[in-house]
């Protein structure tokens, strides 16, 4: 008996579709969890019409059941996109994916997103290029969604805002519009050039591309126009604050149960076994597609085993150390550091960044004890929970230059990760990618020159054009018009020595998140 086969694009588009059902059916359980039965909708709602710049905990302003009924509603409306639009979904797709449901516990909801993510596909439409092949571009885009409800909610109300009731007047609108369409064409542009800034060192490239316009807009918005930006919103939530603002059993279960599963699902797919995964575990992760060279069943493996180690180390952050819990943006970083385990992340190079940030941690604590003061951090605080998820963007660094390279981007990025935020007002979601991005810009250079053998064996490489995505046009169409040109006038046109594959794609530039 033979058993049926899938391919990438249908393992991805499962993932996509199991996560999803996951967190609605995890909203659920955890309505009775924490006994919000009858106000989920409710908090819901109450999510979706506040502003929320970072770092906005969506469990202290709906619950833990709206929140996972956010990531459900996001998820899902992603997943229909990946299997209605033809072609095949891809590693970058999953990419945008996950940073889409890690960010809808902390400033990224089912109202807010639309705007940011439907703007590129008139770029995409303009420009004439697949919509499917470039849908990661519209799912990164909802970096921006702060803005959205910015300037919806609270940008033109000013003092007149009043938290939980819902203030919209033509001029927030208007500039909503204005904000998305510009949203929609900037995006691609700026995207490719930030790739060249770090060579693919920054897994989340779209992290500093963001971060930098951001700044912009930030600055624009606020301060040239005489404005000072509001804080996060604060909220007292009695259910939250009775389980200490730290949904820490749950979380933990959610998360083994999901990452258990998603290895068992990577054993049974490839053939009951986990060959190939030691060879992935061997590769650089630099400019590198693991579903291309491995197969989507070892990087489902890989999702597990990189969910587990990360899911380690914030407990043993909290554990040991005196901050926040799993809190909402807890629980959307777990699933963040997980963005790139089909395009470069697994845990042989990802777990000297982790030390990285232990080293400074302990430095730190050491400098401030002869000093005699007392440190005002820990690795448990909340910043730095984030920090640590999207620092693992770095990986490529301890592919390429060894453990101690990447022992020392960890301890760097540490040091610059609650500096960032305050450039784009909390207004950019992927601000760990900035963050990333800056570490990677001063330490390449530093690398390169003294390690310069190791620069030489990378130009000599061809890259990989697969795993460093960007706006991808229609091969089919193209060669069809260039056939056309060829064959003008004959009557006869002779069939293509090699026939292009239906929705294959090329021409593709460096687009990763």
């Amino acid at each position: 008996m033979k058993h049926k086969t899938y391919d990438n694009s249908q393992i991805i588009n499962g993932i996509a579709l199991g996560f999803s059902l996951f967190f609605l059916i995890s909203s659920l359980a955890a309505a009775i969890y924490t006994r919000e039965w009858g106000h989920v909708f409710l908090n819901w709602y109450q999510i979706m019409i506040s502003p929320c710049p970072l770092v906005t905990d969506y469990l202290e302003i709906g619950g833990l059941s709206s929140a996972m009924l956010n990531a459900g509603a996001c998820g899902m409306a992603c997943f229909l996109f990946m299997y209605f639009l033809k072609g095949e979904s891809r590693a970058n797709t999953m990419a945008g994916y996950f940073l889409v449901i890690a960010h809808c516990f902390y400033g990224l909801n089912f109202f807010n997103m639309w705007p940011c993510f439907l703007a590129p596909f008139l770029y995409l439409r303009q420009k004439k290029l697949d919509f499917k092949s470039n849908l990661h571009v519209c799912m990164f885009a909802t970096s921006f969604s702060p803005f959205v409800s910015e300037l919806l909610f609270r940008y033109t109300q000013r003092s007149s805002f009043i938290f939980g009731r819902v203030q919209m007047n033509s001029s927030g609108i208007l500039l909503t519009l204005l904000f998305s369409l510009m949203i929609g064409f900037v995006i691609p542009a700026i995207l490719p050039g930030a790739h060249a800034w770090h060579k693919g060192y920054n897994l989340y490239n779209g992290g500093l591309a963001f971060g930098l316009f951001g700044f912009f807009l930030f600055n624009f918005l606020f301060r040239t126009m005489g404005l000072s930006p509001h804080q996060p919103i604060s909220h007292i939530n009695p259910i939250y604050e009775a389980f200490g603002r730290s949904y820490r059993l749950y979380a933990n279960l959610f998360f083994i149960i999901l990452f258990a599963v998603c290895i068992l699902a990577g054993y049974f797919l490839n053939g009951k076994c986990f060959h190939g995964y030691a060879q992935l575990m061997r590769d650089t992760g630099h400019a590198s597609d693991f579903s291309d060279k491995y197969g989507m069943p070892i990087c489902l493996i890989n999702i597990g085993c990189e969910g587990f180690l990360f899911l380690l180390y914030i407990n043993l952050a909290i554990l040991f150390t005196e901050g926040v819990g799993f809190t909402g943006p807890t629980i959307g970083v777990v699933l963040a550091s997980l963005t790139f385990t089909a395009m470069g992340q697994h845990p042989k190079n990802v777990w000297p960044i982790l030390i990285g940030y232990q080293i400074l941690y302990f430095l730190t604590m050491y400098l401030c004890f002869i000093d005699g003061r007392q440190l005002s951090w820990s690795l448990s605080t909340q910043a730095y929970i984030n920090g640590v998820a999207f620092a693992t963007g770095l990986c490529p660094i301890v592919g390429r230059y060894g453990i101690r390279a990447g022992i020392l981007a960890g301890f760097m990025c540490a040091s610059m990760c609650t500096a960032t935020s305050a450039l784009h007002g909390g207004f950019v979601l992927y601000n760990g990618g900035l963050t990333t991005g800056i570490t990677a810009l001063i330490l390449l250079p530093i690398l390169e020159h003294y390690l310069p053998q190791t620069r030489e064996e990378i130009k000599s490489q061809s890259a990989n054009l697969q795993a460093m995505i960007a706006l991808v046009d229609d091969l089919t169409l193209e060669i069809r018009h260039a056939h056309n040109e060829i064959n003008f006038g004959e009557f006869e046109t002779p069939a293509p020595a090699f026939p292009p594959k239906e929705n294959s794609t090329s021409y593709e530039e460096d687009y990763t998140d």
